[in-house]
């Protein structure tokens, strides 16, 4: 079983939440909230019950820092869906990192700098996964569309910290409990996305339905307007 909000005691404390902002960007402005909205209660939760939010993300695929990746954009669009200002760090380890986290207070939020401008986040490099958890008291991964990834901010960094899930995390693994271990049937399966292969041996298990429908196998082929520049995972 998993740890959720419900058994976190966050008041006073740091509270590092990963969350997936790999998001639709254009001429430099967020151009869908989608997933911002998702994480939302999350933070909105954690910072009113007296948190400090500590926002943890990575954004496309960067070879070291590049200003066309950062996350800064990203504060305002997060501010304007919350409702909330959101501060911004200008990197997610070290002095200046730090620096912002001191400064703040509870029910605070903060937005450090994309974890992958440091080769030590997909390295899953132990003294890159200590110098995050330095910033935190407490670890809430929120971020199920990464979760398969053992990266620093996503992995290593719970083996550091008492971790939680996030709400938007435990409503996908309740429903990944309910429909594997007791669906109810009949129960058909409607895959989507661009990487199929990963999703096939979950949308066939050996307790697998009676009947399933793949739909992401059809999608390429419809006619649809071209979307955002959205960077790859």
């Amino acid at each position: 079983m998993f740890r959720t909000l419900d058994e976190a005691d966050v008041r006073g404390k740091r509270v590092l939440v990963r969350v997936d902002l790999n998001v639709p960007v254009e001429n430099g402005k967020v151009a869908d909230t989608t997933r911002i909205e998702r994480v939302a209660p999350t933070i909105r939760e954690i910072a009113d019950k007296g948190g400090k939010v500590i926002l943890l993300s990575h954004f496309g695929r960067p070879k070291g820092p590049d200003p066309k990746q950062s996350l800064k954009p990203f504060a305002p669009a997060m501010a304007a869906v919350l409702k909330r200002p959101v501060a911004f760090a200008e990197d997610c380890i070290g002095e200046r990192a730090a620096a912002a986290v001191n400064a703040m207070k509870p029910g605070d939020i903060l937005c450090l700098e994309n974890t992958r401008f440091h080769p030590g986040e997909e390295r899953n490099d132990p003294a890159f996964v200590a110098q995050l958890a330095a910033l935190g008291d407490i670890f809430v991964n929120d971020a199920f569309s990464v979760a398969h990834r053992a990266h620093a901010s996503v992995e290593g960094i719970g083996h550091r910290l008492p971790a939680y899930a996030g709400r938007t995390m435990q409503d996908e693994l309740e429903a990944l409990t309910k429909v594997l271990q007791s669906p109810t049937r009949p129960l058909a399966a409607i895959v989507g996305g661009a990487k199929v292969s990963t999703k096939l041996d979950l949308s066939w298990p050996k307790r697998r339905p009676k009947a399933a429908s793949s739909y992401c196998r059809s999608t390429p082929w419809l006619p649809r307007p071209s979307p955002p520049t959205c960077p790859r995972a």
